[in-house]
């Protein structure tokens, strides 16, 4: 694939090229926490991602390198999709909107929870969803 060309220099423009609309944070999202790891699994969110919109952020994802298509381990049918150590990099950036979010919106109470914890020990919920992603078990 043909290296994409910047708009700018700014180290912002061109990782929002990357991941810059809200689906593709919600797919790594749901990833790292929620150990989602199939097309299925992504659609079955509560945002309600539309196949045509799934099926080219997957694309784009895997394309930057943030995630990688692998065999399913139970099914020929499927296909596995992990976060790649670039995907994995994203991870507390994610915990760090949840932060501003937790300060900045009406959470629910659960999200607050999990905001307190990060804020309390970030090296520990980090261990946590590393832990995570090793397993492949949802984190919450």
């Amino acid at each position: 694939m043909a290296e994409k060309k910047s708009r700018s220099a700014c180290p912002i423009s061109c990782a929002l090229e990357i991941f810059g609309d809200k689906w593709t944070l919600l797919i790594v999202r749901d990833i790292a926490f929620f150990g989602k790891n199939t097309y299925n699994e992504f659609l079955k969110s509560d945002e309600g991602i539309a196949t045509n919109i799934l099926a080219s952020r997957l694309a784009g994802l895997e394309a930057g390198g943030i995630i990688a298509r692998k065999k399913h381990p139970a099914s020929r049918a499927k296909i596995f999709y992990e976060l790649t150590p670039k995907g994995a990099g994203l991870v507390p950036v994610l915990l760090e909107i949840s932060l501003w979010a937790d300060a900045h919106l009406d959470t629910p109470a659960r999200a607050r929870d999990f905001a307190a914890a990060y804020r309390e020990n970030r090296a520990e919920v980090l261990g946590q969803v590393a832990a995570q992603l090793n397993s492949g078990k949802p984190l919450a």
